[in-house]
Order: C-alpha cells, then structure tokens, then sequence
C-alpha cells in the first residue's frame, strides 16, 4: 500500500505538473521519489508504471492512427445519432494534424509530446536509482536498466518521427532532430537545446544496443513476456531505427538476427485470420504488445477498439479503412478477410443512405496496441537486402508475406522498390508506418477516398511534414527551436 501510494503521487507530478511546477515542490515531493526508488520493489514498482503510461500515449487515439490517418489509409465515418446524423467531420482529437493545419498554440499533439517526455523522464529517475540498490544483484539491476533504456529511446524515437523531419532531409542529417534527455529533471532548471537528427539517431541507438547488451533471461516484472522489453524486441526497434535512417547493412544484419534467433515464426497461413481475430490475444508472431490495463475485476478499461470498433450500425468508432487501402487486395488476398464490411446510414447529397464502410478486424474487442512483430522483420530484411544487392533474398523475403496471404507470388525483381513499400502498407495497415514511410523515402502523400481536408495532397519536401512543438514547452524552455513555418 506504502508503494502505491508514492507511485500514484509520483506519476501525478510527472503527469500534470510542468518542470517548473515539479521543481516548486521541493523537497517534499523529492522526498517521496526517494523513498518509492530505494529498493528494488519500489524500483520494479515505477517500472511497471513507466509500462502503463507507455501503452497509453501510443494507444491513444491520436498517436495510434496518426501514420494511417496522414498517409491514406484511413477515412473518417459519418456521426452515428443525433441531428447530425450522417455526416462525416474529421474527429476532434486529429481535426487540425488531419489538415496539416496543426498549430502550436492548441496542437491536437500537446499530450502525446508532454506524455513522452514524462515517460522519459521517469525512465532517468529509475536509471540513476538503480545502480545504487543493495537488494538487488548486479544481473537484476542490468535487467532493470536494459528495460528503461529501451523505453526511453523508443519515446525519443517516436518523438523525432512526429517531430523531426526524415533522416534523409538533409545529406549529412544536420537538421533539426529532437531534445535527447538522458537525465531526470528532479534538481535545478534544465533549458536543453533540440539535437541534430544525425545526433538523435546516434543517441537512441546508443540506448538501444546498451540495452541488448544488458538484458538478462528474463524481465523482473510480473506479466506475459510478449508485454515487455526483452532483447528480441529491442533488437526488432533497433532495425526499424536502422531503416529509418536507411542504414541498410545494420538493418538487414538486426532483422535477420530476429527473424533467425528470436524463436518466433511467422503466423501460419491457415490461422492468419483466426489469429487476428481472437480476443485479449495477440497474433502468436507477436514480439511486443504493451499490456492493457485492468480494473481490479480483471476487466479491460480501454483498448485499441476505441480508435477502430465496430458493434452495431449505431455503435462505431470514427475510423475506417480509406478504399485507396481496402482497393490494394487482390480477391484472393487473405489480408481482405481483416475487414468487416458494414453499411452505415451516410449523408449523401442531403439523403441519408447507405454506405459501406470497411473498419479493420485488427482491432476488434480487447485489441492491444500491435508495437513490433516477425511480419515487419521480413519486410525490413526484404528492402536492406534490395539496397545492398541481395535481390534474391528481398524477392523471397516479400513472397514469403504473400504466400501467407495468399497473394500473386512475384517472379521478377523489376520495380521490386515499390513493390515492397506497398507490401508494407497492405501488410503492416493501421500498425503506425505509412505516413512514416512515405517521409523516409520521400513520397508524396495522395488521400483519396473520403478525404475530407482542403489539403488531401501534400508535395515532398514540405514543412508541414511535421508537427509543430506545442508553444507551452518553446515558452518554458527558450532554448527550444520551434519547428521552421508554426
């Protein structure tokens, strides 16, 4: 009880108070994070929190169909009740991003931006308590510190994919990346200035492979392994990173490792739907999937249903598959099975009538927020081994993910580029990739079916590529460069 207690306080600070406002409640409030983090079940107890408040800013609406929403694969479905039944509005929390229209006064992305740093942050607190435990062997603190290392460069490395542009922007990526905190904010006023995006990336690798290199059997946490960090998983965001930055030997070596030592196999044809379509599961191929929180009966408080649910023609959530999307399959595609085609009572030309909308199977009943799994690995391998003139073995790799779907096999290298970037966004839709893709390697951006912005197509290069950084934080620290055009 004395540590829920402190950890409740401790997420409250972090949660909703600024650094200024934090650092005013000294020493009182330094005094219970000394007494949470002294031992290693205090230690283990902030661990655990750091987990949930994780699995919540990226299964938050706005973060979850962020990279769907910007790159086309979403659309938006009509008001379900009410005197403006039928009619089809870009929800409230992705009005203005949905628009690139995004401002930094009244950023739809404020929480998501404060949340990561205060994951950041309390991932440091628990980095610098830990080395000094006497209750825990030096195998269990490396676990410990491997475990927040990952969560904090995996926040870091989401906030320079929302908030910085593409590695590639420039030649030597000397452009803006992020603010890198590697240490807590518990002493004195901190003004850090953004990194380069050549430094970012440098600094979460750094975290990441001093993370592989401590991590243990397994966690010291209680839950399923697939829920947690483990050197697996690291490695499978280690070899994202690598794509990102299009490091294409590391990314080909990292995801190889996955797909050779991980022991997880690919999701078998005959179960693929079955899989996805099982409740408080994952799919078996699985290599992260943050833990739902549970109330004390054991019952899920939220999951991703809440972005993309479907429960009755009067029941649904505002996202749906875009028809630039679902138009992708073939027939025979397997994949076209994970969508549940449903009328809904649209406006159209003032009549109300029905549509069909297609909302995705992904992410039905109690889904969890899908973080990393094998079928990304292939698809990673697949295009570092078209950059480095293993053709044979990117051609193989993209037919094995259509075998599984039961999709054309491919028989020619010819446009094999292309080829798999629209493996990835067919295969990896709704998973928090496309958007990002398109920036990596340079796309325009072309929304379609049931775009509803006065901006449906976005040339690149251009400024509105990222978000800008809320003008609460460039007011509290005046050495924040605010993104170039907000």
């Amino acid at each position: 009880m004395k540590y829920s207690k402190y950890i409740t306080v401790f997420f409250l600070i972090f949660s909703l108070q600024s650094c200024s406002d934090f650092l005013e409640q000294e020493p009182g409030t330094q005094t219970s994070i000394d007494e949470l983090l002294q031992n290693k079940q205090g230690v283990l107890t902030a661990l655990t929190g750091v987990y949930t408040e994780l699995e919540e800013n990226v299964r938050g609406e706005r973060f979850a169909v962020y990279a769907d929403l910007q790159g086309g694969n979403i659309k938006f479905t009509p008001t379900a009740s009410g005197s403006s039944r039928g009619q089809i509005s870009p929800a409230l929390n992705t009005r203005e991003v949905y628009s690139f229209a995004d401002m930094a006064q009244t950023s739809n992305f404020k929480t998501f931006y404060d949340e990561s740093y205060n994951i950041i942050n309390q991932a440091n607190l628990i980095l610098e308590y830990t080395p000094s435990l006497t209750d825990a062997t030096e195998q269990e603190k490396n676990q410990i510190k491997a475990e927040a290392l990952a969560i904090r460069a995996y926040a870091h490395f989401l906030l320079s994919q929302v908030y910085s542009q593409d590695y590639s922007y420039t030649a030597d990526a000397s452009h803006l990346g992020i603010v890198y905190n590697t240490k807590s904010i518990k002493t004195g006023i901190q003004y850090p200035v953004r990194e380069t995006a050549a430094n970012t990336y440098n600094l979460i690798i750094t975290d990441l492979k001093t993370a592989i290199d401590n991590y243990g059997d397994k966690s010291l946490l209680t839950g399923a392994a697939y829920s947690l960090f483990n050197k697996n998983n690291t490695k499978a965001l280690l070899a994202r990173v690598y794509l990102q930055k299009n490091d294409w030997n590391n990314a080909y070596e990292t995801a190889n490792d996955v797909i050779t030592n991980s022991g997880v196999a690919l999701t078998n044809k005959a179960n693929l739907i079955s899989e996805w379509e099982k409740a408080d599961l994952p799919v078996s191929e699985i290599l992260l999937e943050f833990a739902l929180k549970k109330d004390s009966e054991g019952s899920v408080s939220s999951s991703m249903s809440q972005v993309y649910g479907y429960t009755s023609a009067t029941s649904y959530q505002a996202y749906a598959a875009s028809n630039d999307l679902f138009n992708l399959y073939e027939n025979a595609d397997l994949r076209k099975q994970l969508f549940l085609t449903q009328p809904l009572q649209t406006l159209v030309n003032g009549l109300l009538t029905n549509v069909n909308y297609n909302f995705t199977k992904k992410f039905q009943n109690n889904a969890g927020y899908v973080a990393f799994r094998l079928s990304e690995m292939y698809l990673i391998r697949a295009e570092a081994a078209l950059e480095t003139n293993r053709n044979d073995v990117a051609l193989a790799d993209i037919n094995s993910i259509r075998a599984r779907a039961n999709a054309t096999l491919l028989t020619s290298t010819t446009n094999l580029k292309e080829n798999i970037l629209l493996e990835r966004r067919k295969e990896l839709c709704f998973e928090g990739q496309l958007f990002f893709d398109l920036k990596r390697n340079h796309k325009n951006i072309s929304r379609i079916d049931g775009c509803i912005s006065s901006t449906c197509s976005l040339i690149y290069p251009s400024l509105k590529f990222v978000l800008p950084i809320p003008t609460y934080n460039t007011n509290l620290n005046p050495n924040l460069q605010q993104n170039e055009s907000y």
